[in-house]
């Protein structure tokens, strides 16, 4: 469990901070992230002059496309953005945002906390690593106890010498199928959400059965189902059949592409849904009694999101999608669990 301060609280990139004071939240996000390492390379001459400009105006509308083959579209490392862009949330009823960075994709602790300073918003930072080709070398002769004891000091201790602590452990990434190390990792997690008292964040891979398997391996470990999102839901499962499954579990499902409405999904053969797609599938569970048990968010984690290079930013869906969903007839009860509630209980340590 946390440290006898932390216990009941949400832990923040500044402080410690009341369940009660987060205000609207957004689950999945990166305010500051290197995501070369998902360089998609443009297979023509043509295509690989637009992939090597810096993001402008003029190839706006072909990184919309293919978000994953510009070099600097990949890059969200200014600062200075990062700020302005959280000032924008604020004004738009945000109050705190997950930062989902972890080890192997530029986690900069320091610079979140200046961005929480500078911005007003609360920041809950992540702990453990990214999918495999991102972890160092060092982690293949680590134990899992070592690195579950590796996680549990960034949450209680904090990073390394910056006394900035994370609140939330991942998002843990996972490809299809899982490597070695990946399975190390997660299993690391059940430990340290054991010992730690925080919520887990999944990364699936993408395909299908991705999810479940992490799951059961989550559930070997002795992790609590009950305080594990599995995140992008959105690009992985298109079955209401295969939801209701995950569902059984007792996790947290996570919608987390709002704002994402290319129907093309350049990392995998999956048919993106759009936003209202999303929200049918959401209202659709919330049927079955599961309204508990969904948070969203947007996972920027591209420049051309941002709206200082014409994108939607933080505040997207608090801007429109939370309107939409009132038109939809989604009650004020149900729209508080989805964009506060929820995630409040999720981040308070136990």
């Amino acid at each position: 469990m946390g440290t006898q301060n932390q216990t009941g609280k949400v832990q923040t990139v500044i402080d410690l901070i009341e369940p009660t004071h987060t205000g609207p939240t957004m689950t999945h996000e990166h305010l500051l992230i290197n995501f070369s390492c998902m360089l998609n390379p443009a297979p023509d001459a043509t295509a690989q002059k637009l992939s090597n400009e810096p993001l402008s105006m003029a190839n706006l509308g072909w990184v919309m496309q293919n978000p994953y083959s510009s070099r600097d579209n990949l890059l969200v490392l200014d600062e200075q953005i990062a700020m302005k862009e959280a000032r924008l949330y604020r004004a738009s009823g945000g109050g705190t945002i997950v930062d989902a960075t972890t080890i192997g994709i530029g986690r900069d602790p320091e610079g979140l906390a200046r961005i929480s300073r500078g911005s007003g918003i609360n920041i809950v930072m992540g702990a453990g690593y990214y999918v495999g080709a991102t972890h160092p070398m060092s982690l293949s002769g680590s134990s899992e106890d070592e690195i579950a004891s590796d996680i549990v000091r960034d949450i209680t201790t904090g990073v390394g010498n910056s006394g900035v602590k994370a609140g939330i452990i991942g998002e843990i990434g996972c490809t299809w199928p899982l490597t070695t190390s990946e399975r190390k990792v997660l299993k690391a997690s059940a430990i340290a959400q054991k010992e730690s008292g925080a919520s887990i964040l999944i990364h699936p891979g993408r395909n299908a059965q991705a999810p479940m398997e992490i799951l059961s391996i989550l559930r070997e470990g002795g992790a609590d189902l009950t305080r594990v999102i599995m995140g992008h839901l959105d690009r992985t499962i298109d079955s209401l059949d295969d939801l209701k499954q995950i569902a059984a579990t007792g996790c947290v499902m996570e919608w987390d592409l709002f704002g994402t409405e290319i129907s093309f999904y350049p990392l995998s053969d999956f048919d993106m849904p759009n936003d209202p797609q999303r929200l049918k599938y959401i209202r659709t569970m919330i049927d079955e009694d599961l309204g508990e048990n969904i948070v969203i968010s947007q996972d920027i984690c591209t420049n051309h999101r941002l709206t200082h290079y014409g994108g939607h930013g933080y505040g997207y869906i608090l801007e429109h999608i939370v309107p939409r969903m009132r038109t939809k007839g989604f009650s004020e009860n149900e729209i508080y669990a989805l964009t506060q509630g929820n995630a409040s209980r999720l981040l308070t340590i136990i």
